[in-house]
């Protein structure tokens, strides 16, 4: 059974996905061996690297001399290993990932998915002890997280390294369904964000003229680490709810 799909450049239909199973290796590069995968590009070295399919994740080889690779997580909102040359069997654990490789000017990518991961949670139910508090405690329907929302949404559509909105833009963004919205208020929501999410201190901790800078790229920074916010979580900027949290 196959755990591991390659999904070549322009690949135009299923026919031309290459499926591999545990154990099994795929070469690639610009004069890949009998059974691996083409690119044919004067830039990529004949012998780029290889692939190894290991049940639910799979193992990247940079083959070249002196081409650093990247493995990006495309649901990961910038998430990304890098694979510097000579590096055997770097393990790569996303179930959807993107290898780019630099070739003379150009970056070329291929797709490479692992579907087969698994997920499993233990029955807590009937054990001693107090319930384990939540790492992160939000509250999808208040207004807090619309804003974090919109903060995060330009990463999560697919450019991870898009600038932050600005407040302007935010208030903007979130006055269809926030009429009364202004500059204040997300000011007030992205600093109770920073309080609640521990990136500053309270009132009480906080050293006299002490500041916090860059508040809001430190939110999206944690929010796209841990999957505080996701892109289903988008649709409170269509329809937000709750009470404004002032």
């Amino acid at each position: 059974m196959y755990s591991v799909i390659v999904v070549p450049p322009a690949c135009g239909s299923v026919d031309d996905q290459v499926r591999i199973a545990a154990g099994e290796r795929l070469s690639f590069g610009r004069a890949a061996s009998y059974g691996g995968l083409t690119i044919a590009h004067d830039g990529v070295p004949r012998i780029a690297g290889e692939i190894t399919a290991h049940r639910s994740f799979w193992l990247l080889s940079n083959l070249s001399e002196d081409q650093t690779y990247v493995v990006e997580n495309p649901e990961g909102a910038g998430e990304h290993v890098k694979v510097p040359p000579g590096r055997l069997e770097l393990p790569v654990p996303f179930e959807f990932s993107r290898v780019v490789l630099p070739a003379a000017g150009d970056l070329l990518s291929f797709d490479v998915w692992a579907p087969r991961h698994a997920f499993r949670s233990t029955d807590r139910q009937g054990l001693p002890g107090a319930v384990t508090a939540p790492a992160f405690a939000l509250d999808r329907t208040s207004r807090y997280f619309a804003v974090l929302a919109a903060l995060c949404e330009p990463r999560l559509r697919g450019a991870p390294h898009a600038p932050l909105p600005a407040v302007e833009q935010l208030v903007e963004r979130l006055r269809p369904t926030w009429p009364t919205v202004s500059r204040s208020s997300v000011y007030w929501n992205i600093d109770y964000l920073a309080l609640k999410l521990r990136l500053r201190p309270g009132p009480d901790a906080a050293e006299p003229g002490q500041r916090v800078n860059g508040k809001k790229e430190s939110l999206v920074s944690l929010a796209l680490r841990f999957d505080l916010v996701r892109e289903d979580d988008l649709v409170v900027l269509a329809a937000v709810a709750g009470e404004v949290v002032r």
